[in-house]
């Protein structure tokens, strides 16, 4: 049975900084791509950040660029989402998640193959860690 638990959210005021915590059980941690994505009130779930299996490749979606650093330590079976310079908009609860989209969500970028980071290729959703940005 697959586990994931966020941590690591809170309160903080514009500009401030967050580090979140997301360890998974119930898999092979290391054979899997993580996501951070974030769902608002009334809004869809997006996605925030995307890293590979090794930490090789990752993924920000334009808002976060500059911004957010995503990391992953296979060791311990977590992944980061390190959150500076935060904005109001920011605001949303958090989710991690492994890609379990399978073929579906591989394209190819100058000839090798990488994995779509949206909601809808990844699963096995934790509860979430709720972040609010303050102006």
């Amino acid at each position: 049975q697959v586990q994931v638990v966020e941590s690591g959210g809170g309160s903080v005021q514009a500009g401030d900084s967050l580090r979140l915590s997301c360890t998974v059980s119930g898999l092979n941690f290391d054979d899997y791509e993580m996501g951070w994505f974030r769902q608002a009130p009334g809004k869809e779930r997006e996605e925030v950040s995307c890293i590979s299996w090794s930490g090789g490749v990752r993924y920000y979606t334009d808002s976060v660029k500059g911004r957010f650093t995503i990391s992953r330590d296979n060791r311990k079976n977590t992944v980061y989402l390190q959150m500076d310079s935060l904005k109001p908009e920011d605001t949303a609860m958090y989710y991690c998640a492994p890609y379990i989209g399978g073929d579906a969500g591989i394209y190819y970028s100058s000839g090798r193959p990488k994995r779509e980071c949206k909601p809808s290729f990844y699963g096995h959703w934790g509860q979430g860690t709720q972040v609010t940005v303050s102006s």
